[in-house]
């Protein structure tokens, strides 16, 4: 079974500019993921899939393979991570090579380390799953969340008709950490079915599971990083 690790990393970003590449810690965001793939031993070929020259450079520098550039079609707002490894796919197949089992690993994780690849990889072949995807534990419960009116009122904001008021007695609610997607090649024929008996959770660290969106993430991340150093 040929193994395929995909890093998706589009060129600029809205909300924060050219994350992908902002330096963490000394390090280009992408090279964390990078590293953790090439640290896991799991994959025939691990490869960033971006729009930028500039991304490809720094990526080949730090071992991963860039053979080509996304299309204008895949680097669009609108396009999703699923259309990234569908294209990738098709332009390794024209060359005559194949993959069984996809790995999307987002760059905007660069906690995920190596050890959590190679267990959700260890999962996925203990359960012959077609799909493993990495969650944590939620941080708050959606138990105490609700919407709020234009008049700001918290008349029934509170769910209070299961008769549970103490935390320790709240069900624990877990979430996609987006770290981790592992699928066979003949999911993504249909993936927006992906949930379903065949399609199990790796339950991962809050603190290998920080997704970088904004400046705060940033802080957050490094200050995970620089406490790790100091043990």
């Amino acid at each position: 079974m040929r193994r395929l690790a995909i890093i998706p990393a589009r060129a600029g970003s809205k909300g924060l500019k050219n994350k992908n590449i902002k330096v963490l810690s000394g390090v280009p965001l992408l090279g964390y993921t990078i590293k953790a793939a090439l640290d896991s031993n799991i994959f025939d070929t691990v490869m960033l899939s971006t729009d930028s020259e500039e991304y490809a450079q720094i990526a080949r520098e730090m071992g991963a393979e860039v053979p080509f550039l996304r299309s204008k079609e895949t680097s669009k707002d609108t396009s999703t991570s699923w259309d990234v490894v569908r294209e990738v796919l098709c332009q390794y197949r024209s060359k005559g090579c194949g993959f069984d089992r996809i790995t999307l690993l987002q760059p905007t994780s660069p906690l995920r380390d190596a050890g959590d690849i190679i267990g959700a990889h260890r999962l996925f072949e203990d359960k012959d799953a077609d799909a493993v995807i990495g969650v944590c534990e939620a941080e708050h419960t959606p138990l105490w969340s609700n919407i709020i009116g234009s008049d700001l009122s918290m008349e029934c904001f509170a769910r209070t008709d299961d008769g549970v008021t103490h935390r320790q007695d709240l069900p624990v609610y877990y979430r996609i950490n987006g770290a981790i997607y592992i699928v066979r090649e003949k999911v993504l024929d249909n993936i927006n079915k992906i949930y379903t008996e065949k399609c199990y959770a790796y339950i991962m660290q809050q603190s290998h599971s920080i997704d970088i969106d904004s400046e705060l993430d940033f802080i957050i991340a490094e200050a995970i990083m620089n406490a790790r150093a100091s043990l």
